[in-house]
């Protein structure tokens, strides 16, 4: 936890206080100090899931098809992660890849797949149902496609989970984005 918590305070930063078109270099200055850890620490789930999530936020951020390279590394790593422990971080390693899954266009062009993606946010689900990112992602993949009265429950559920201490900024953000899904949700129900 103490060596990753450097990690998520920038990238909370990058994410929810910084320009969208400033945020693509500033993962990739992240991803940089993140495999200098990662090689100081090799093996440790932790450090390979914030590797995992640095790079498929750069990724997200570059988009087209010049991220896809950075989305294949991650997935690699985040699969790595789970090998090691599915459990580290409360699944964190299940609700990235399943956003990585769900997000990347699908062969020939990448390796999107959302079957994968549903069967990935089952598991992050399961090892944490109350946390607010699995339930954030799922609902947010389950709007993307929808199927918005199924989503509104995870997007409850991602209002009413527990405060992460130290991750006040996440939180903040994170309820930000879950608040605006439910306004579309609500929207689209009239």
């Amino acid at each position: 936890e103490e060596l990753v918590r450097p990690i998520q305070d920038q990238w909370a930063e990058i994410k929810y206080r910084q320009p969208e078109k400033l945020q693509a270099d500033q993962y990739g200055k992240l991803a940089a100090n993140v495999r200098q850890l990662a090689a100081e620490h090799p093996g440790v789930p932790e450090i390979l899931i914030w590797e995992g999530i640095v790079l498929s936020s750069e990724a997200g951020a570059k988009g087209g098809l010049g991220a896809l390279g950075l989305a294949k590394e991650s997935r690699q790593l985040l699969d790595e992660a789970l090998r090691l422990n599915d459990r580290a971080l409360a699944g964190s390693a299940y609700t990235s890849l399943a956003a990585l899954y769900a997000k990347v266009p699908p062969w020939p062009v990448g390796f999107g797949d959302k079957q994968k993606a549903d069967e990935y946010f089952r598991k992050a689900l399961a090892i944490n149902p109350g946390g607010i990112d699995p339930n954030f992602f799922y609902g947010e993949y389950l709007v993307e496609r929808d199927r918005h009265a199924e989503a509104r429950p995870y997007l409850e559920a991602a209002l009413k989970a527990p405060a992460r201490p130290g991750r006040e900024l996440a939180d903040s953000g994170r309820r930000q984005e879950v608040q605006a899904l439910l306004a579309k949700v609500a929207k689209e129900a009239k």
